[in-house]
């Protein structure tokens, strides 16, 4: 079942210039995918119009089969979401911020809320603005996930938080999903939170899909391609090959990011363009989105 479907998204700030141009992708029930992205290719942008915060001005997006903007109590009910720039009511203590929202959404679970404020030390009766960065943005996800939630939004929400915090974080996130089947898409610079979260991953580059796979198939069915760069082999030739992704030359070699595992990578470099001198190997989350977004450019 699909829960979040966004088809030929388009949006732009600036006039000719989309940071989002004709993105499209559902998110079935139960799966935890991450987004990934240099910054401003759109991964905010994006997550702002599932919300309902920012409207696309070609394309439609639908949580439960809903337009957030026409929709908009019905989808925010259903809904948990926290991003790095949320901002809570300075002014009031934690207790009144809890208390707010255990009335704004009729699932509030007062037991689950309770476990949250003794996991993360929370101090019930200090202001938020005496807050740290790390100590109000554990209060976010709180707020957000309290009402265990059918969708999880997460915009770089462990950005700058150190180690020890953004694990407690995602291991709360983690556990919402296991206990309640909760949706979650996600967005993060780091790879290893990624990795540990996420079953699939969709990379946005220059306002497109330049990749949606489960990770298990980026394990196993993609390679890089190191092969030396001696004049032989000309890079256009490379990216003409089918299931090659990316081409870029570094350190004296080319890479090529191929649609192809180890072994058939080799095998089609040597077939097609007759290279003898080459190293196809297995790439990790981290190098391959370095290598494709560079590879792009």
């Amino acid at each position: 079942m699909k829960i979040i479907e966004f088809v030929e998204i388009e949006r732009a700030f600036k006039r000719g210039v989309n940071v989002l141009d004709g993105v499209s992708f559902d998110v079935e029930q139960g799966e935890v995918v991450g987004l990934l992205g240099c910054n401003g290719a759109g991964k905010t942008t994006l997550i702002s119009i599932a919300m309902g915060m920012l409207q696309q001005q070609r394309g439609e997006v639908r949580l439960f089969g809903l337009d957030p903007i026409e929709n908009p109590l019905e989808v925010k009910r259903r809904v948990g979401y926290v991003s790095e720039d949320q901002i809570l009511p300075d002014f009031l203590r934690v207790r009144e911020v809890l208390h707010l929202h255990r009335h704004l959404f009729p699932t509030w679970d007062d037991d689950l809320t309770a476990d949250l404020v003794t996991r993360f030390d929370i101090d019930l009766k200090a202001k938020i603005k005496t807050l740290s960065k790390g100590q109000a943005r554990q209060v976010a996800l709180l707020c957000a996930v309290a009402h265990r939630p059918e969708v999880l939004l997460l915009d770089e929400p462990a950005g700058g938080l150190d180690p020890a915090v953004r694990r407690e974080f995602l291991e709360t996130a983690i556990q919402l999903l296991n206990e309640s089947g909760s949706t979650i898409l996600f967005s993060s610079h780091h790879m290893s939170d990624v990795e540990r979260m996420a079953r699939r991953v969709v990379m946005l580059h220059e306002g497109n899909v330049l990749l949606d796979n489960e990770l298990d198939d980026l394990r196993e069915q993609f390679s890089l391609a190191l092969i030396p760069d001696d004049g032989q082999l000309d890079s256009d030739a490379l990216r003409a090959l089918p299931g090659c992704l990316a081409v870029r030359q570094r350190n004296g070699n080319l890479h090529a990011i191929l649609r192809h595992g180890p072994e058939d990578g080799r095998a089609l470099l040597t077939g097609k363009l007759g290279v003898s001198v080459v190293r196809c190997e297995s790439i990790p989350l981290e190098e391959m989105f370095i290598e494709l977004v560079g590879g792009q450019a």
